[in-house]
C-alpha cells in the first residue's frame, strides 16, 4: 500500500516538480494551492506526510502545521516545511510548530526523497 503525500504549495512548479517526483517514487499525492485547502484535505485523507510550504495565501505554514499538531487524532501525520527562508530563525519556528523537518529551498531532490523515505519508514 502507498503511503499518502499531501503537497501544499501556491508555486505552480514547485507542485508540479514534486508531484512527478514524489509520484515517481511510488507515493500517492494530493496537493493544496493554500493553507486552508490543506487543512481540509488533511481532515477528508489523512495523509502520511505534509509537505508544507511556508509562506502560502489564505494560511501560512506555520498555521496550519500548528493546526495539525493541535489534533490528536492526526499525530501520526509528519511534516516537511520547505522555505526559501533558511534563517536559523525560521528552522527554529518551523521546527516549534511541530514541523519534523525544515528544508530550504533550493533542496536537492534526492536528500527530499531521502528524508521523507526515513520519516515514513520510523
Amino acid at each position: 500500500m502507498s503511503k499518502k503525500i499531501l503537497v501544499a504549495d501556491d508555486e505552480p512548479n514547485i507542485v508540479a516538480a514534486l508531484e512527478f517526483l514524489l509520484q515517481r517514487h511510488g507515493f500517492e499525492v494530493t496537493v493544496a494551492r493554500n493553507g486552508e485547502e490543506a487543512l481540509q484535505l488533511v481532515e477528508s485523507q489523512s495523509p502520511d506526510l505534509v509537505l508544507l510550504d511556508v509562506m502560502m495565501p489564505v494560511r501560512s505554514g506555520y498555521e496550519v502545521c500548528r493546526r495539525i499538531r493541535e489534533r490528536a487524532d492526526w499525530s501520526h501525520i509528519k511534516i516537511i516545511m520547505l522555505s526559501a527562508k533558511g534563517r536559523d530563525a525560521e528552522v527554529s519556528k518551523g521546527i516549534a510548530v511541530g514541523a519534523d523537518l525544515y528544508i530550504t529551498k533550493p533542496f536537492s531532490t534526492r536528500d527530499l526523497v531521502d528524508k521523507v523515505k526515513g520519516l515514513l519508514v520510523e
